[in-house]
């Protein structure tokens, strides 16, 4: 905490910008005054972070606040909390006055190893993921594992979805099979951010490398626009991981015998689901909508073998 202190002195005004589950974290991380000084919060808002929550008015909201009290162009937005914080809370800094600063605390694991890096900021529209955001990348990304300590198990499988995506697209030091066997959190959370940062600093707007980070997300999108509320991201991120892996073994692209059914045992044993929730005629009107479809056809990511992914694009009545 010394360390985000020492970094906020930088700042001559800091906003926080919070999840209201989190709120006393954020004041304790923050050492929140009500003074004003370089460094010293100018004040906080702890907003409803939640999928449903996660809109255009929510971030008008923020907007507002922010011009209310006083931010202007040399201010710094600090978002503390999990993904929908992040998001949301980077996208009013990024088209406030035309933007100013804004750096995040996550204080879930699947905004530490995957929301809160990378400079993706956004909103859904219509029940539509992330349709509204810009990249712009934070100031920096201050991790503190012991933020997990509180975090709710089903928050926490829905993070581990998000890592153990990661290391399927690279598995340094056999980083996979280390997460499925618990094995030493701090580490592989500095890990798979490592993975995230590094791909992101090759292809910054998502025109290469990058979109192998969404692997599982075609599908898990459409599973949250199709059963609102019904699982969380990480959750319908396990289930579109697996498909993509049947997916791949059904083309002939996995070269990995069996890849299928070892990622789907691997996400029960952290907890996770790993079955469609309906058919996949039903998920295909979102699947045409999505940001990653381009001239009738999408871009999937699948996997050839643990540490291995390709993105191939389909038409999406292959699916």
């Amino acid at each position: 905490m010394k360390e985000l202190a020492a970094e906020l002195r930088k700042y001559k005004q800091v906003f926080v910008v919070c999840d209201r589950n989190v709120e006393g974290f954020a004041r304790e991380v923050t050492g929140l005054r009500t003074g004003g000084r370089s460094g010293e919060p100018c004040g906080l808002l702890a907003i409803t972070a939640d999928e449903a929550h996660k809109t255009i008015d929510s971030v008008m909201l923020i907007c507002r606040w922010l011009l209310e009290m006083g931010a202007d162009r040399e201010a710094l937005v600090l978002a503390v909390g999990g993904g929908v914080t992040t998001d949301m809370a980077g996208f009013a800094a990024s088209i406030y006055k035309r933007g100013i600063r804004y750096a995040n605390v996550p204080t879930t694991l699947l905004s530490m190893v995957d929301a809160g890096i990378g400079g993706k900021t956004g909103v859904n529209l219509d029940g539509f993921k992330n349709l509204l955001g810009v990249i712009r990348q934070p100031e920096f990304t201050a991790i503190f594992p012991d933020a997990l300590q509180t975090l709710p198990e089903r928050e926490f499988r829905s993070g581990l979805a998000e890592m153990l995506k990661t290391f399927i697209i690279k598995n340094p030091s056999h980083a996979y099979e280390r997460t499925v066997a618990e094995g030493p959190l701090p580490e592989l959370i500095q890990m798979a951010a490592g993975i995230k940062q590094e791909i992101v600093e090759k292809d910054e707007f998502e025109s290469g490398v990058r979109r192998k980070l969404n692997l599982g997300h075609t599908w898990g999108h459409a599973i949250e626009w199709r059963l609102p509320g019904a699982y969380s991201h990480g959750e319908a991120v396990a289930i579109g991981m697996v498909q993509a892996a049947r997916y791949a073994e059904r083309f002939g692209i996995a070269e990995e015998e069996g890849l299928a059914a070892r990622i789907g045992k691997d996400l029960k044993a952290c907890g996770l689901p790993t079955e469609l929730p309906c058919p996949v005629s039903e998920l295909l009107p979102a699947i045409a909508k999505d940001k990653k479809a381009q001239n009738g056809q999408i871009r999937l990511v699948l996997p050839v073998r643990i540490g291995k992914v390709v993105v191939k694009k389909v038409d999406p009545s292959t699916l």
